[in-house]
């Protein structure tokens, strides 16, 4: 029905005859039904919604400490609810069926499904599904994290109150709780069991949790909130291929440098040998690099992409001083990073890298300040062995090893025929050896060999020669535990390095002092040589350079050398000797040759900066391999060669006293060095070399020094061959 447009009022008789009209009576009626039915199901609406489950229903029972459940076949209390906390939660407003959806009725099954906070949470259920933990268990893998293991059940509060517990200060605990438990780690082979406790002693730990800088990097800063990924999958923050982005959230500027490193080249063309962040600074146990320790680290880190570049830098001072650095603590010397660079390596082909032929002056600058242009030329990194790239290297090497493998195998063998001769000769008669032997130690007759001066010289040499192979012998065979043992006991590798260049300097004042006497008695005798027309008396001199008071080699040693190994094999008397033997000439100019070659090539290696002003810098790689195969020569040749020549042989064992001393039995002199004895005679000095000092009063005194001497070069010597046969057997 239409009405008019007109305006009809109440009063208008009109409205009445409208009203009467069946239609209108209709639709009033219709209207009224509408009204009653709305009514009715409102009340109906109403009644079902006082049948809903309402909080207080379930607290009834899960606040009653009466009520149990079973857990393991135990009856235990349930879990009580925590009202005051629930109530100050974000989920305060909700009700227990909102989350727990499979509650029907009052009374429940006990296996019901777990809370939905997907209801609620679609995106971050979504992330969840297609994460680690998410998909662990789809797998079934029921320890893996669930929402609450991270967000906590019923006292829920915002990410942003410092209570909560994926707040940043406190997430790194939470995420401990799984990650730092041993029997979930070995359960499910979790490649870094150690994370949790490792990133709390990181600079980022430190930095989050003990000093409170909330900007430092927590658990989710590095592997994502609900989407954490395993780092084989692409899309993962912590996959290689990002990590240098991830990185960079926080260092944007050394992403950058990285970026254009070679590193970093290598890394853009999907390279999988690129090393980025982690492979340098590890993931989790990240330390200062301005910890010493760090340093010490690196060189390893590096090495192993760069293995064989490793391995020969560990045969320069550097490598070694850092392997026998103190534990946690890397010497000043320069590691990888000093000369290649930090996050900007770069080829030395390129003009920006730091080994450039514009750049790598300064670049050693850094620690070498006086460094010349000669300098740069040394090479860190070479190979002895390559003949191909390293020629003049490699031939220096073959000629000491030569030198070392012939002294030792010529000695060596002359050493073994003297040794089984004496011990056949004692074991014919011991008796008579013995007594032979004791007479020799006190006969009341004795005779100079060595005076005062002398004899101090010799326990120079043995004073410094012991501390340069103690301080020295470690650095030869670094890669030793008793090399790293005697570092630690000297106090590493800055105090060895200082008591190293004191036996140096010990050495060179015993070397000069020695030259100085030989200069002192040629100028004495100076007059003895010439004729009274003063005119120089060749024959003389010739006595006077090879006769038998000189230590100049000379005819009679060759055949008094024939004549020795004759008699090791019974081919022949045991020859006499004079004043010195050949074995104990070949000592004396072993020390001159030492003193030469070491002490020329430590020199090297002590003032690098100032040699190669005058001479290119791989002199220094020349230097460090006669220095080191020549100290293994004289070390070695020591405790073996002459220990048995001086003290080990059967009839001197255990000690020679006689350089302690500076006397000789006559007893001794007649049966080693009859021909000094008769030429004494017949020269008539014997008298002038009769002792007359009181040796006994303190010959106790030499013997403890002596043993003491005696015993820690053999100790050495073992441990020299230990490390020879542990480095052949690698």
């Amino acid at each position: 029905m239409i009405l008019d447009a007109q305006y009809v009022t109440p009063a208008d008789p009109r409205l009445s005859t409208i009203l009467r009209r069946p239609q209108c009576a209709k639709f009033f009626w219709r209207l009224w039904q509408t009204i009653i039915f709305s009514c009715l199901l409102s009340g109906f609406a109403i009644a079902c919604a006082d049948d809903q489950l309402v909080n207080s229903d379930c607290l009834d029972c899960h606040t009653d400490p009466t009520t149990t459940r079973v857990v393991n076949g135990k009856s235990v209390p349930l879990l009580i609810f925590p009202t005051n906390s629930f109530n100050l939660s974000v989920h305060a407003g909700l009700h227990c069926t909102d989350c727990h959806t499979g509650v029907k009725e009052l009374v429940h099954d006990p296996g019901l499904p777990p809370p939905d906070c997907a209801h609620c949470h679609q995106k971050e259920a979504a992330e969840y599904a297609t994460s680690i933990h998410g998909m662990s268990h789809a797998l079934g893998a029921s320890g893996a994290a669930n929402c609450w293991d991270c967000h906590g059940s019923h006292d829920i509060i915002s990410v942003t109150n410092p209570a909560s517990p994926v707040f940043k200060l406190n997430l790194p605990q939470t995420c401990a709780k799984c990650h730092n438990n041993p029997n979930l780690t070995q359960e499910y082979e979790i490649k870094h069991p150690e994370a949790a406790s490792q990133y709390m002693e990181s600079i980022h730990g430190r930095a989050l949790l003990k000093m409170g800088l909330i900007v430092a990097p927590s658990c989710n800063d590095c592997h994502g909130v609900h989407d954490i990924k395993r780092p084989v999958d692409r899309d993962s923050p912590v996959n290689h291929a990002n990590i240098a982005k991830t990185c960079g959230k926080c260092h944007l500027g050394i992403e950058q440098t990285y970026e254009h490193s070679i590193h970093g080249q290598s890394l853009a063309r999907s390279d999988p040998r690129a090393p980025v962040c982690t492979d340098c600074h590890t993931a989790h146990d990240i330390v200062d690099p301005e910890n010493k320790n760090f340093k010490a680290l690196s060189d390893e880190r590096c090495g192993k992409c760069h293995e064989d570049r490793l391995k020969h830098y560990s045969e320069t001072y550097h490598g070694k001083a850092m392997a026998l650095g103190k534990a946690n603590e890397a010497p000043e010397v320069a590691a990888c990073y000093d000369c290649h660079g930090y996050h900007d390596v770069l080829p030395a082909s390129d003009p920006a890298s730091h080994l450039s032929s514009t750049n790598i002056l300064a670049t050693c600058q850094k620690c070498h300040p006086g460094a010349t242009i000669g300098f740069t030329q040394y090479r860190p990194h070479a190979n002895p062995m390559d003949a191909k790239n390293y020629p003049l290297f490699h031939l220096v090497f073959m000629c000491m090893t030569g030198l070392l493998i012939g002294t030792f195998a010529f000695f060596g063998l002359h050493t073994i025929a003297w040794l089984f001769r004496a011990t056949y000769l004692y074991l014919h008669d011991s008796k008579k050896f013995r007594e032979a032997k004791t007479a020799a130690q006190v006969d009341g007759e004795w005779f100079t060999r060595f005076v005062p001066f002398e004899r101090l010289l010799h326990i120079m040499v043995v004073s410094s020669f012991l501390l340069l192979v103690i301080t020295g012998m470690p650095l030869k065979f670094y890669y030793t535990g008793w090399a790293k043992a005697i570092f630690a006991i000297i106090g590493g590798p800055e105090t060895a390095r200082t008591l190293h260049r004191f036996g140096a300097v010990i050495t060179f004042i015993y070397f000069g002092l020695h030259l100085s006497s030989l200069v002192g008695k040629a100028w004495k005798g100076r007059k003895s040589l010439r004729a009274e027309d003063g005119k120089l008396r060749f024959k003389r001199l010739w006595s006077v350079l090879f006769g038998p008071d000189s230590m100049m080699p000379s005819t009679q040693d060759w055949r008094d050398l024939v004549a020795h190994n004759k008699w090791f094999f019974g081919k022949g008397p045991r020859p006499q000797f004079d004043r010195w033997t050949y074995w104990e000439k070949f000592d004396y100019f072993a020390v001159f040759w030492g003193v030469a070659i070491i002490g020329a090539s430590g020199l090297l290696m002590w003032f690098p900066t100032f040699f190669t002003k005058y001479m290119p810098g791989w002199v220094i790689n020349i230097a460090l391999i006669v220095h080191s195969d020549e100290a293994l020569l004289a070390a070695g040749f020591i405790f073996s060669i002459h220990f048995f020549n001086t003290h080990f042989r059967i009839e001197k064992f255990p000690m020679d006293t006689v350089i302690f001393s500076g006397r000789i039995s006559k007893t001794e002199m007649l049966h080693e060095r009859k021909r000094w004895y008769e030429r004494l005679v017949a020269t008539g000095k014997l008298d002038e070399y009769r002792v007359r000092d009181e040796w006994f009063r303190w010959k106790n005194i030499a013997r403890f020094f002596g043993y003491l001497f005696f015993g820690l070069g053999m100790m050495l010597l073992v441990l020299i061959i230990y490390a020879m046969i542990t480095r052949l057997a690698h």
